[in-house]
């Protein structure tokens, strides 16, 4: 990706608002989603979209430089932003290493390259103490993660990823790696047959409702939901394409999964 002269920007998601923060360089963004959460100092600037729909008068009123968005999902919205004249950037990361990459390509377009090296240099560093530290750890727990829950969805490949890193073992590995979330559906008995230790409710755009997890037919033989090993994430962190799962979810699943360890003993 060439090198541009952008100064202002419109964020259609999280992660970027997130990544340019900390790239130093929230002074060009000029409009973002009504979902951002991170920095909380983004919570302040103007919003123009939700995560299906954007308000193309405001955008267009901006006139921003360029357009961030995230995944199939935006694709209407990105013709829509194209048609009118705007340029648009659409990424589609779905695993750690596409994450950083995304965090490098997006450093080069807003003339960040030193300050983007030095962060991917930050996240590698905290996934290998992680994993260094994950290692000495005498059981991996099977973890259960679901997305959505009508229907049942499964986590995706970096939610995967960072479990391993922390000593979890992810029991639907397969279906992480699959890009579209209808790959990744899972069924109430095949969550049963497998039998997870652990299980991690992250609803996207609403709270998880836990009692209700608990309460589905014949989820109490699960060994998660007899021995109280189910929890609330928050989607924010764990289910942003960005920094955020790096820098703020490892040490949330690292000590989860310590714990763990502690009550088997």
């Amino acid at each position: 990706m060439s090198k541009r002269n952008v100064k202002s920007l419109v964020c259609l998601t999280e992660e970027s608002v997130e990544t340019l923060y900390l790239l130093g360089k929230e002074n060009l963004i000029k409009g973002v989603s009504c979902f951002v959460e991170r920095p909380l100092a983004a919570k302040t600037l103007p919003v123009v979209t939700s995560f299906i729909k954007a308000d193309l008068e405001k955008i267009k009123s901006i006139d921003p430089d360029l357009v961030i968005g995230f995944s199939d999902i935006q694709k209407d919205i990105a013709k829509e932003l194209i048609s009118i004249g705007q340029d648009v950037y659409i990424s589609n990361q779905r695993s750690i290493d596409e994450i950083l990459n995304y965090i490098y390509q997006l450093s080069l377009l807003v003339d960040a390259k030193e300050q983007g090296l030095k962060l991917i240099a930050n996240l590698e560093r905290m996934m290998s103490d992680t994993q260094d530290r994950s290692s000495k750890l005498a059981y991996k727990p099977r973890i259960y993660f679901e997305e959505w829950d009508e229907p049942m969805i499964n986590a995706i490949k970096w939610v995967s990823e960072i479990f391993e890193i922390c000593g979890g073992v992810n029991i639907f590995p397969e279906k992480s790696q699959a890009s579209m979330a209808r790959d990744r559906y899972v069924t109430s008995e095949e969550v049963i047959k497998q039998n997870p230790e652990m299980i991690f409710i992250c609803w996207c755009g609403k709270k998880a409702d836990l009692e209700l997890v608990k309460n589905r037919q014949g989820w109490n033989k699960i060994d998660a939901i007899q021995n109280n090993q189910i929890f609330e994430l928050d989607p924010a962190i764990f289910l942003q394409p960005g920094p955020a799962p790096i820098l703020a979810g490892l040490n949330v699943i690292l000590e989860k999964i310590q714990n763990f360890n502690i009550d088997k003993k």
